[in-house]
């Protein structure tokens, strides 16, 4: 068979012939990458390290009946409800979202044409595709021609011709024109899927408040089994204790020790952010993400649908001498008649002409005679009803040897622009060939539509020091131009990497170009890789099945709705309108969420620190001040409660430092100041014979009054808010130790004894107030605490 040739269409398979190839397994199963099952969301938030260990802590405190002391099992519970509702969430409306673009594809069968779902194509099955089609698997063209748009694929923006014989790729578009194709591929054997399958492993999630909270939870956790058993049994064995109450003691130094709460702040704060975020069309699939975005210090991008918006614009109009202005009114009207005339199967080009001439206020004249674009002679044209024949295509072709003449003023258009000619002929024959010399009346220049916002957007995230890369698979030179006109720094520096050998070529890439055309998706993988490896923490833009690898390999990507359903499965953030404009809203709120818990935070490690070193002094000296409930209400006064509000504040400050670093300079100073205290009180205890309820009574006093001035430092400057947060802490104690002083073991002091707490608690404050303002000038940037947060962050990787 010759190419172009249009001999009778086929019968196509008979329903015995499917009905074998199904039963053999060579049908089109859907090989997308999917996202996870609500299965999988439930089962990866419930069997954590930080689950198990509080359900065997409630265990604990269930085997003594006293059921009371079991509020902090309300932690998990919510923890695990946000998480899951979050993500699940998120997962609706991104399967809802392959749902709306999913097309019933039409086939040939027993010689008639039919719509069937796409899984349920066949190897060797005839399918009809037109204008707006997506090819559902791989094959060999049999009939017709058209041009095919493959962005999704390779990244080219530019449509690919195909005629008999040529392969079509799953994913790709007709562009214009239509064909008969058979299929070759199916499932997991075709262009896509394979791609696909490539991004099918689990993806570790890199968020340095989760190494954090991780890595406390790790420690604590290695030291449950030792400490929680010393202190069972010097309670039980030392002072006569019954089961019941060492049980209790054990269980509230332990529960101290796991900062549950801030495991709950930060699902709260992250999950909040994200309903935020959704409200503004962008999808949060991985919460964590948000505040992985906000330290992003290299954004690479997908020029089709980041910068562009994937369709065409008319830039430039000139007559034959070259002139613009009102001389060029004539090639625009001969390329809007045309275009009209065609619009049946408008490709983006003519739809750019559409728009352009119309929004002109420019009318078409009716005609009597359409030629259709075709791949072979790339023009279309028409037959006006007063007998005009017009024409619209690539000058080389329309022209012939007449485009020499003419050559100097099509080179006079931008490189990147792509140029058409608008002539008048004599007529068109009966298969479309052009009758009589071309009159050319002048050229039309299309390019790509740059996003209106795009600059905009390029200048926030130049503004928050953020490098920019463009990662594409069009020609360096077309996307460098683009990239320059949005004001991207070193976008002339572009390269071909389609000439890349060598890893060491490749790294020299990185490090001299910021534009980078011609690029594979295994070739993208490797650049992010590279990025990664020289120390930045990056983020990825993308839409397309070869946006797939590199969208996986990011420490954050981001995926536009319109884009393949695999782009979108595997991204942490979908963008559901298409605006790349919405970026520095997701930003904004990575900052305030990280920002605030950083300050919240302290309140937590506060609690975990002084727990671990109590728990140590009363395996020495028994027995633990406070029970289970105790602990409840003190972490709801000081850490809870007041931690939540002041997360939810606005704060859009660059985030600096290191995040363990910047959360142990407030929260040691407080855990210090506690443990002296509840350490003294526990001398007393011995040497003044007071009752265990009344020393766990001043114990709660002495927290709660340290807690509060470290709420007072890390508010300031006040404002009504934490006026309104300090005034609660206080009053939530005062409540709790009257009102339900029986529920919660309170007892009051006697006189001489509540003198002595007040002189205690005096000297604690002053104490913690003297350690914070030395740690407020050494600690943050000290080369101690980045290397502790180093070790954290190399703890997480290792247990990945």
């Amino acid at each position: 068979m010759t190419r172009g040739t249009t001999d009778k269409p086929a019968r196509g398979l008979t329903a015995v012939e499917v009905a074998e190839r199904v039963a053999d397994g060579r049908v089109n199963i859907n090989a997308d990458v999917k996202t996870k099952s609500v299965g999988q969301i439930v089962a990866e938030h419930a069997l954590t390290l930080f689950n198990v260990v509080n359900v065997g802590l409630a265990a604990l405190v269930a085997s003594t009946g006293q059921y009371r002391n079991m509020l902090f099992v309300g932690v998990v519970v919510s923890n695990l409800v946000i998480g899951v509702f979050q993500e699940i969430r998120a997962k609706v409306l991104v399967d809802r979202l392959s749902i709306l673009t999913a097309k019933d594809v039409t086939v040939r069968r027993d010689g008639t044409e039919r719509a069937i779902p796409v899984d349920q194509v066949v190897v060797d099955d005839l399918v009809l595709l037109s204008h707006g089609d997506q090819v559902p698997a791989d094959g060999t063209v049999l009939r017709g021609g058209a041009r095919m748009d493959e962005s999704l694929l390779s990244g080219e923006s530019n449509a690919i011709e195909k005629d008999v014989g040529d392969e079509v790729l799953s994913g790709s578009f007709v562009d214009s024109g239509s064909l008969e194709y058979r299929v070759t591929r199916v499932g997991a054997q075709g262009y896509a899927a394979r791609i696909n399958a490539e991004a099918k492993y689990v993806k570790a999630v890199h968020s340095e408040i989760m190494d954090t909270v991780q890595a406390v939870i790790r420690v604590a956790t290695y030291l449950l089994v030792p400490m929680g058993l010393s202190l069972f049994l010097r309670t039980l064995l030392s002072s006569g204790g019954s089961y019941q109450e060492a049980a209790l003691q054990s269980v509230a130094a332990l529960v101290g020790m796991i900062p549950q709460g801030l495991v709950l702040l930060t699902s709260s704060v992250f999950a909040i952010a994200t309903t935020r975020l959704a409200s503004r069309k962008v999808l949060v699939q991985q919460s964590y993400c948000v505040e992985t975005l906000a330290r992003v210090d290299v954004l690479c991008l997908d020029k089709t649908g980041t910068i562009t918006t994937g369709a065409m614009e008319v830039c430039d109009v000139v007559d034959g001498r070259g002139m613009r202005g009102e001389a060029s009114e004539a090639a625009l009207a001969v390329a809007l008649i045309v275009a009209h005339a065609n619009r049946a199967d408008a490709n983006e080009t003519a739809r750019a002409i559409l728009s352009h001439g119309t929004g002109r206020g420019m009318e078409p004249v009716p005609c009597i005679r359409a030629v259709p674009f075709s791949s072979r002679t790339k023009y279309s044209g028409c037959t006006t009803a007063d007998g005009r024949s017009l024409v619209l295509g690539a000058a080389q072709l329309v022209l012939g040897n007449l485009f020499a003449t003419f050559e100097p003023t099509v080179r006079s258009f931008d490189p990147t622009v792509r140029v058409l000619v608008c002539a008048e002929v004599e007529g068109f024959a009966e298969d479309g060939s052009l009758q009589g010399v071309p009159r050319v009346v002048g050229f039309v220049g299309i390019r790509d539509q740059v996003r209106e916002n795009a600059a905009q957007t390029m200048r926030f995230f130049l503004d928050q020091g953020v490098s920019l890369r463009v990662i594409s698979g069009d020609d360096p030179l077309t996307v460098s131009a683009i990239a320059k006109s949005v004001g991207i720094p070193g976008a002339e520096r572009c390269i071909d990497a389609s000439g890349l050998e060598d890893t060491e070529e490749l790294a020299r890439a990185v490090r001299d170009c910021r534009v980078f055309g011609r690029v594979t998706p295994q070739l993208k993988r490797e650049l992010v890789r590279q990025l990664r490896a020289r120390g930045h923490t990056i983020a990825m833009t993308g839409d397309g099945v070869n946006d797939v690898l590199a969208l996986k390999e990011a420490d954050c990507s981001v995926a536009m709705a319109s884009g393949s359903a695999a782009a979108r499965n595997v991204a942490e953030i979908v963008l559901a309108d298409n605006d790349f404009a919405h970026m520095p809203e997701v930003v904004a709120e990575g900052r305030r969420s990280i920002n605030n818990l950083q300050r919240s935070a302290s309140l937590f490690l506060t609690k975990t620190a002084y727990s671990a070193v109590l728990a140590l002094v009363c395996i020495l000296m028994p027995p633990y001040p406070l029970i289970p409930i105790q602990m409840s209400i003190i972490s709801t006064a000081v850490i809870g409660v007041p931690s939540f509000l002041l997360a939810l504040e606005p704060n859009h400050d660059r985030v600096s430092g290191a995040f363990l670093g910047n959360v142990l300079s407030r929260s040691l100073p407080a855990s210090a100041a506690i443990v002296c205290e509840l350490v003294a009180t526990l001398v007393l205890f011995r040497a003044l014979g007071w009752s265990r309820a009344v020393m766990s009574t001043l114990c709660m006093v002495q927290i709660a009054a340290v807690g509060v001035a470290l709420i007072w430092r890390i508010s300031r400057p006040l404002n009504p808010l934490r006026l309104f947060v300090l005034a609660f802490s206080v009053v939530y104690v005062i409540v709790s130790c009257t009102v339900c002083g029986d529920f919660i073991r309170v007892e009051f002091p006697a006189p001489d004894a509540g003198v002595v707490c007040a002189a205690v608690c005096a000297c604690g404050v002053v104490f913690f107030n003297m350690l914070y303002d030395v740690s407020s000038e050494r600690l943050p940037g000290s080369a101690f605490l980045e290397s502790l947060n180093r070790k954290v962050g190399h703890i997480h990787d290792s247990n990945d």
